[in-house]
């Protein structure tokens, strides 16, 4: 199965649709299978004694407040309707992260999404995980900043949502916690949801990633695991999914150097190409095989292996020993995990220095 690879637009759109569109276009030609935006309402999503984030004074200095940068940022509802039609146009998939109710109960009546992207930021947010699931769509779901701890309440909301009749709300968050996050409910969330190990850090620094909790969450959860990153390079996508992501995440722009708060810690259109060439490629080389030649090396066996030979000449009769037993390239003759078996038999015929035995 191929690598699910997500190009992450956000919003390197700056705001406008035109931009938008642009990166639908790259990102289907580049070869991505999905295009990620994140459709929020900013005066539903922060107060205005929201701060903006270190990473995100450094990229962006044209507003003070994370308020006044997301407005600048913000596009309408009636624009997403433009951008799925355009994702289609280039046939690749439409996704987004909604960042408050009113935005998720538009996407969905709207696009009818079957999946659905969490952000790390809502997390902990398990009354708005629960809307998600109860869309009935796959939800994929960001863990950056998180304990493991948190990852599993996130888990037991969603297998909650998934179980139980829309309009039902848990009795508490511990009695959520010792009902749904059981054995059971995890093992039927397999279909439905991908856990993204991610760092929550704009360029992420690589004694940061922490690859290996991909490994870990797989093996704890038993779920899909995929990664989202937020380094430079290619190197942590590969390690990823070396260590068995099945799906990526990564950040799209036209220009690093244009102003927003995420533009820096993207790939230009020529850096995520050759990033999605090398994933391709890894799938390849990662298909599940047993330990066997490929086609190709059978044809290099007779010229790499050794063989058993007549070091000298032996005569018909004569016992074969160490000293006229040899191995040696030879394209034929018998393996030599057979030589001590031959020790002290004798030839059956004439053999000449060189010759397989």
């Amino acid at each position: 199965m191929s690598t699910y690879i997500i190009a992450e637009v956000g919003v390197n759109h700056n705001g406008s649709v035109k931009l938008a569109k642009d990166l639908i276009r790259v990102a289907s030609e580049c070869g991505a299978d999905a295009v990620k935006f994140q459709t929020f309402v900013t005066d539903k999503l922060v107060t205005s004694y929201a701060k903006k984030a270190n990473y995100q004074n450094e990229n962006d200095a044209s507003s003070s407040s994370q308020a006044d940068m997301l407005r600048r940022l913000e596009l309408s509802y009636d624009d997403y309707i433009i951008i799925k039609q355009e994702c289609e146009k280039y046939n690749i998939d439409f996704m987004t992260t909604c960042f408050d109710s009113d935005s998720l109960d538009f996407i969905v009546k709207t696009t009818a999404p079957k999946l659905l992207k969490i952000g790390s930021g809502d997390l902990t947010n398990l009354p708005f995980l629960i809307e998600h699931a109860r869309t009935g769509a796959s939800i994929i779901i960001s863990t950056g900043m998180a304990m493991l701890s948190e990852v599993e309440d996130a888990l037991a909301a969603l297998a909650f949502a998934y179980q139980t009749e829309p309009g039902t709300n848990p009795a508490s968050y511990r009695w959520l916690k010792n009902n749904y996050f059981t054995a059971e409910s995890i093992e039927q969330l397999k279909e439905k949801v991908t856990i993204l190990h991610c760092v929550t850090d704009y360029p992420a620094q690589a004694q940061d990633l922490n690859l290996s909790a991909i490994r870990q969450l797989r093996e704890v959860y038993g779920l899909n695991v995929g990664y989202s990153d937020h380094s430079t390079g290619i190197e942590a996508c590969c390690a990823a999914v070396a260590l068995g992501a099945t799906c990526l995440e990564k950040h799209i722009t036209l220009d690093r150097s244009m102003p927003g708060p995420d533009h820096a810690a993207s790939s230009t259109p020529e850096e995520f190409k050759h990033f999605i060439d090398a994933i391709r490629n890894l799938d390849k080389a990662l298909l599940p095989k047993v330990k066997a030649p490929s086609p190709r090396e059978q044809a290099n066996l007779e010229v790499a292996r050794k063989y058993l030979v007549a070091a000298k000449e032996i005569a018909e009769g004569e016992s074969f020993t160490t000293d006229n037993v040899a191995i040696k390239r030879s394209a034929t003759g018998l393996m030599p995990n057979q030589y001590w078996d031959i020790l002290g038999q004798l030839a059956q015929k004439t053999y000449s220095e060189g010759e397989s035995i």
